[in-house]
């Protein structure tokens, strides 16, 4: 079967992109990122495959012009500053985290077969509301959960919401259950530590002090110094890195649609 189109926005580096890709049945057709650094990422890794500056000026038609006339998936993790518990709180109708709306108004546009959104946790109380009622105002049923990078072998928590959504029930409900949540995703208590996985044991936050933390904990972290004066180099790529979704959730996300819609995976 042919592969699933998708539009990825607020590309970031493409870790969405990556994550889908890997199962072999999603083909990212068109990128929307505003930052130059992670467009220059895109370009190298997607040579070729468009990429649009800014989600509000993105139509159907910028994409007709580009050749793009279908996309089956829209994927994107928009702007959580005004919704995390890190920001001032202004919520889902901040200046940036407003930019939810743009992805609705493409849903609406293109009527994609599947919608995959990520952001802060903190969406279920400062906007998820106004997310589902978005997607049911045009037509779309919407399931979420809360998967944290730790449960798919990352050495930091980084627990996200992530929504999806389809048109009404073209796509099987439940897909969280075809990934294998709650057994692959166990909920615990780990007050100020750090969860590495369910095979490590915790380790605190400073290597070199504990005996239990391993050697490549900077290098898993972003190989900076954080206790080093001045400013670290690299910050660009740091940077995009602190942004980007771990991709190991949406290939498992990815594999668990084309399930539902029978394609192998």
């Amino acid at each position: 079967m042919d592969k699933l189109k998708v539009l990825d926005l607020f590309s970031g580096i493409g870790g969405f992109s990556l994550g889908l890709e890997r199962t072999g049945g999603f083909e990212t057709v068109a990128f929307c990122e505003i930052e130059e650094f992670q467009r220059r990422v895109l370009n190298k890794n997607w040579p070729g495959t468009p990429i649009f500056h800014d989600v509000r000026t993105l139509t159907a038609e910028s994409l007709r012009k580009r050749g793009i006339y279908h996309v089956d998936v829209i994927c994107g993790g928009f702007p959580c500053q005004d919704i995390s518990v890190a920001g001032r709180g202004t919520g889902i109708n901040g200046s940036r985290s407003g930019l939810w709306s743009e992805i609705a108004r493409l849903v609406g546009e293109l009527r994609p077969s599947v919608v995959i959104v990520e952001n802060s946790p903190a969406l279920l109380s400062r906007g998820l509301g106004k997310v589902l009622g978005d997607l049911a105002e045009i037509g779309y049923d919407a399931e979420w959960e809360c998967i944290p990078a730790a449960s798919v072998g990352a050495p930091h928590i980084r627990d996200r919401i992530w929504i999806l959504a389809y048109p009404g029930q073209e796509l099987r409900p439940h897909v969280w259950g075809d990934i294998g949540h709650p057994e692959l995703f166990p909920r615990r208590d780990y007050g100020d530590a750090t969860e590495w996985s369910e095979d490590r044991e915790l380790a605190p936050l400073v290597p070199g002090i504990d005996p239990g933390a391993p050697a490549d904990w900077w290098i898993h972290q972003s190989r900076v110094d954080r206790t080093a004066n001045g400013l670290p180099g690299q910050l660009d790529r740091i940077g995009a890195c602190g942004n980007a979704v771990v991709p190991q959730i949406p290939e498992l996300i990815g594999r668990a649609i084309l399930k539902a819609v029978g394609h192998a995976s």
